[in-house]
């Protein structure tokens, strides 16, 4: 008998939990809030996320370069703007010019003065100012936005590394020397660090930017993501427009 009594006050418990639990779950997942090793924001699936670092927005650190026309350039020239950052060297004979190719569409597409893009040597030894411009004629960079940066080689890793969380290395067993991941990074008009989430409400972070456009998914490793990378930032500029 007081098994019986025992399942019947499980039932009752299992019950309460349906009526009670359950409901604020199916809530939870209706609104897109999905919280997991801190990397995501609870917002709602027609918002970009902000990227997190224990709880807390990522934003740009503070900079200084000199672009491909000798100019300084700080963080601060891209405040008020919604910006992609790259980290590349202009004698990478893998997957630089494939990286910058796709900016050069992302850029081309977006035409917009609140638009810009920062893109950092790794190899500033060899990147003066005078290799950056003939790179920027080679790949016929136009926007003014669009700075090619060189500096202090410290700085410019720890910018890598811990501003953005980008990999950058110096390999001399690798092609070219220099070693990196191919992500761009996305920054919004206050200079925090955006993205999208994926099918399972995690911020993607970064958007793969070495896959060649318009390639057959089923002939890469990875799909490519200069698609969305397009249609996020034009959400970004939409919302700075609108504010």
């Amino acid at each position: 008998m007081k098994r019986k009594y025992s399942y019947i006050g499980l039932g009752i418990i299992i019950l309460i939990f349906g009526i009670i639990v359950i409901p604020k779950i199916i809530e939870t997942l209706s609104e897109g809030t999905v919280v997991k090793e801190n990397r995501t924001e609870s917002v709602k699936n027609s918002d970009l996320a902000f990227v997190t670092r224990d709880g807390e927005k990522r934003k740009v650190p503070p900079f200084k370069f000199i672009n491909q026309d000798g100019d300084t350039i700080t963080n601060q020239d891209y405040i008020g703007k919604v910006y992609v950052a790259e980290f590349f060297f202009t004698s990478c004979p893998t997957i630089c010019p494939i990286m910058n190719s796709n900016l050069v569409s992302v850029d081309q597409e977006i035409e917009d003065e609140n638009f810009g893009i920062a893109s950092f040597s790794i190899d500033p030894r060899k990147d003066t100012p005078e290799v950056l411009k003939a790179y920027e004629k080679q790949y016929g960079i136009t926007n003014p936005n669009w700075n090619l940066m060189t500096g202090d080689r410290d700085a410019i890793y720890d910018l890598a590394r811990t501003g953005f969380t980008i990999y950058a290395e110096e390999n001399p067993e690798v092609p070219g020397g220099f070693e990196h991941s191919g992500y761009f990074a996305l920054v919004d008009q206050e200079g925090y660090l955006r993205s999208r989430k994926d099918e399972f409400g995690n911020v993607i972070i970064f958007y793969r930017g070495s896959v060649p456009q318009g390639i057959d998914p089923t002939q890469a490793d990875e799909e490519p993501q200069i698609d969305i990378l397009i249609e996020d930032i034009k959400i970004l500029l939409d919302h700075g427009n609108k504010n």
